[in-house]
């Protein structure tokens, strides 16, 4: 057993990082200054987008989103349930309709079959989730999206630094969403983007996260003097602070480094696992590079005398910090109340059963990679039938 707990994922902020933030912290601006702009554009330049609006965090940039979007009452959204529930969450906040499209049984990722059998005339908007970093089959989404009049909305927040045909993900659809949050790529402790080619979305996305005000001389009614505003819209508080800004921008110049050590890290479990018939590991589109935010292996239930529960404790007793990604969100409590049904997903919820979440992050050495490795190895021999 390993003399110290391992997390399935943690931050890399080293004292370059924190000498980016002491010096916003003794400047003049401390929230909505230069750094957020700076912040932005980095952002956008490395996905190859024309805007990028910085908020608070990744579920206040999707709620953004769908407003910018225009989604609202009798709208109807799809979206995948294997995905944190904010993203059917910032359907729900601008009034729309969460409609859940089962997976593909290979790659866990959203079916494009299944969004297409769930179209109805009151369909506005798809939200593909590129779960464990792997990009969906955004050929086929955005044909759908075209041949329905759709928005499409990816939800990247674990594809910062993934590739879709050689493309970087971010600049592909009507809007992007990356994730901030310390376990994702790079951190700016909660924090969140939307990226977009699309200025009538980027002023959208500006105004909202700032209560709907705007001082823009030429969006103005009135102007009664340099001092004027106007509150055109119900927006929100959503504004990013100038000091996680400059973190952002900080750990944006080790971005590459960490997706690379975070492949690397892939690799060795892929070689570790690929012939051991109790695991199945993850099986990657040719047309993706994933950019690995999480790991995850899928128990052969069928040969092993344990539950998943009891292989997950027994990793945690070794110090492992395995997880689960994720509960399928249209069996979560508040979704059972709305009516969605447990058993509509068959798909999703039979990968849910089977799936543990293995730690995969920059700051891991070879070592810890062996530890787990070893435990995983270890605990599901104990338990073969």
């Amino acid at each position: 057993m390993r003399d110290s707990y391992l997390p399935y994922g943690k931050q890399w902020v080293e004292d370059d990082d924190v000498d980016a933030v002491i010096k916003v912290l003794k400047s003049d601006y401390l929230t909505t200054g230069p750094t957020i702009a700076c912040f932005e554009q980095k952002v956008a330049e490395y996905v190859g987008a024309k805007y990028a609006v910085a908020f608070s965090n990744g579920t206040a940039a999707l709620h953004a989103a769908c407003f910018a979007a225009g989604i609202g009452e009798g709208d109807e959204v799809i979206t995948t349930p294997i995905t944190f529930a904010a993203s059917a969450n910032c359907v729900r906040y601008v009034g729309g309709t969460v409609v859940f499209a089962d997976i593909k049984e290979d790659t866990y990722n959203i079916d494009p079959l299944e969004i297409e059998k769930n179209i109805t005339p009151n369909t506005k908007a798809i939200i593909p989730v590129h779960f464990t970093g792997q990009p969906v089959q955004l050929d086929e989404i955005h044909a759908i999206a075209k041949r329905h009049n759709l928005i499409v909305i990816e939800d990247a927040a674990h594809a910062l630094g993934a590739e879709y045909k050689g493309e970087k993900i971010g600049a592909l659809s009507d809007m992007t969403m990356f994730s901030f949050h310390p376990v994702k790529h790079v951190t700016t402790g909660e924090g969140g983007v939307i990226t977009t080619n699309n200025k009538y979305f980027y002023k959208q996305l500006l105004q909202f996260r700032s209560h709907g005000i705007t001082k823009d001389s030429e969006s103005l009614w009135k102007n009664e003097g340099p001092w004027y505003y106007d509150m055109q819209f119900l927006g929100y508080n959503y504004r990013m602070t100038d000091f996680q800004a400059a973190l952002g921008i900080s750990q944006m110049s080790k971005l590459e480094e960490f997706v690379s050590r975070r492949r690397e890290i892939a690799k060795i479990y892929d070689e570790a696992f690929i012939e051991n018939e109790l695991i199945i590991t993850p099986k990657q589109h040719l047309e993706g590079n994933s950019s690995w935010h999480l790991y995850i292996i899928k128990l052969n239930l069928a040969k092993v005398n344990a539950t998943r529960k009891d292989i997950f404790e027994a990793l945690i007793a070794q110090n492992i910090g395995v997880n689960v990604h994720y509960i399928p969100v249209h069996t979560l409590s508040y979704y059972q109340q709305l009516g969605y049904k447990k058993s509509s997903m068959p798909k999703a919820e039979e990968l849910y059963e089977a799936i543990i979440t293995l730690p995969l992050f920059p700051k891991m050495s070879n070592s810890d990679v062996q530890d787990v490795i070893y435990a995983v190895k270890t605990e599901l021999e104990k338990v073969r039938t």
